[in-house]
C-alpha cells in the first residue's frame, strides 16, 4: 500500500486532481467516490499502478501522471504494457517508452524498415531511436550504427569553424553523443567510434554511399532540403534500417527552401514498409514543465493573427 499511495500520499493526490474523484485509504482497502465515469477512470488507473508495482519497477510521480493520463484516454494498450516494456538496460538504468505514442514509435521501428518520428522537442524521438540502434547492435542484427544530421542549419558551411572535421561537427552532433554516453560505458564510445562501428557524420558526407548492415538515424531532419532527404533515403542498403526524426514546426532553412521532412510526409505517406509516427506535447518526457511550455507556445501560436505568424518554412528556435 505504501508503494501505491506514494510518499506522503503524493500519488493519491495526483490521482484525485486528475480524475476529480475522492480516494480514501483505510488499511489495505481503497474506496473511490464521485461520478461513475470518474470512479471508473480512477479504478483503471489504480489497477495499472498496482500491476506496475508488482513487477518490481519503481513508481514515480511522473509515471503515475502518465498512467492516469492513459487511463483517461483508453486505447488498445494498457499503461502497464507501455511503461514496463524494456528497450535497453545500461549503466544501472532501463530505457523504456513512457507514453502510448512512444510505444507505437518503438514498435514501428521493430516492424518497418524506414520510420519517421515527428514531434516537438523533448518527446524522445532521437533518444529512443539511438536506444533501438544500440539494442540492434548488441543483438548483432546490424554491424554498425550511423548517426547523421544537417551539420549547420543554413547550408552546412563547415569551413569557417576551426579544427578538424570532428571538431567542426561536434557542436551539432552533441545530442547524439549524449544519448550514446547514456547507453554505453564511457570507454566503449571512443572505442566504437575509432573502429567505425559507430559513425557520426554530417549529412553532406552521406552522398554516394550505400549503407548495408547498418542502423541509420537522421536527426533534425526538418532542416534538410527535398534533395537532401531524397539523397539520404536512397542510401538504404541491404539488412539496414533507417529512422528519421524531426520537428516540422522548427525549420531553420533559408526562406523559400522547402523542408525535406515536411515534403516527405506527403510524398511517402502510404508507401509499404515506411511508417510515420507523430508525437505531441503530451509525449514530452523531459521535466514536467517542458510539456506545459510546449503546450503554452502552441496555444499562443494558434491565437495569433495569420499575418503576424512566422513563415511556415522558417521558424527560429525559442
Amino acid at each position: 500500500m505504501v508503494t501505491i499511495v506514494g510518499p506522503r500520499d503524493e500519488f493519491l493526490r495526483i490521482l484525485e486532481q486528475a480524475v476529480d474523484a475522492g480516494v480514501h485509504v483505510r488499511g489495505n482497502e481503497i474506496t473511490l467516490t464521485g461520478s461513475a465515469a470518474d470512479v471508473a477512470t480512477a479504478a483503471d488507473a489504480l489497477t495499472e499502478i498496482i500491476t506496475i508495482a508488482r513487477t518490481g519497477q519503481g513508481l514515480t510521480a511522473d509515471a503515475v501522471e502518465r498512467v492516469v493520463g492513459m487511463a483517461s484516454e483508453p486505447g488498445e494498450l494498457h499503461a502497464s504494457e507501455v511503461l514496463t516494456q524494456n528497450i535497453l538496460s545500461a549503466r544501472g538504468k532501463t530505457i523504456r517508452p513512457k507514453t502510448l505514442n512512444q510505444k507505437r514509435y518503438v514498435d514501428a521501428i521493430d516492424a518497418h524498415t524506414v520510420v519517421f518520428g515527428i514531434g516537438p522537442a523533448g518527446t524522445g524521438k532521437t533518444y529512443l531511436a539511438v536506444a533501438k540502434a544500440v539494442q540492434a547492435l548488441q543483438a548483432k542484427e546490424v554491424n554498425r550504427i550511423i548517426l547523421t544530421r544537417p551539420a549547420i542549419e543554413a547550408g552546412e558551411r563547415l569551413g569557417f569553424l576551426p579544427g578538424t572535421l570532428n571538431d567542426k561537427i561536434d557542436p551539432y552532433v552533441r545530442p547524439l553523443y549524449d544519448a550514446l554516453h547514456d547507453m554505453l560505458d564511457p570507454d566503449q564510445v571512443p572505442r566504437l567510434l575509432t573502429a567505425g562501428t559507430v559513425e557520426v557524420a554530417p549529412l553532406a558526407y552521406m552522398r554516394g554511399r550505400t549503407l548495408n548492415d547498418a542502423f541509420i538515424i537522421l536527426d533534425e531532419a526538418q532542416n534538410t532540403s527535398m534533395e537532401q532527404m531524397k539523397m539520404f533515403l536512397t542510401r538504404l542498403g541491404f539488412n539496414s534500417r533507417m529512422v528519421v526524426t524531426g520537428d516540422v514546426t522548427q525549420v531553420d532553412l533559408p526562406s523559400g527552401t522547402k523542408s525535406g521532412l515536411r515534403e516527405a510526409e506527403s510524398i511517402l505517406d502510404g508507401v509499404t514498409d515506411i511508417a510515420f509516427c507523430r508525437l505531441t506535447n503530451h509525449d514530452v518526457v523531459r521535466h514536467r514543465l517542458v510539456g506545459r511550455i510546449v503546450e503554452a507556445y502552441d496555444r499562443y501560436e494558434s491565437t495569433r493573427p495569420e499575418s503576424t505568424r512566422p513563415e511556415p518554412t522558417r521558424r527560429s528556435r525559442p
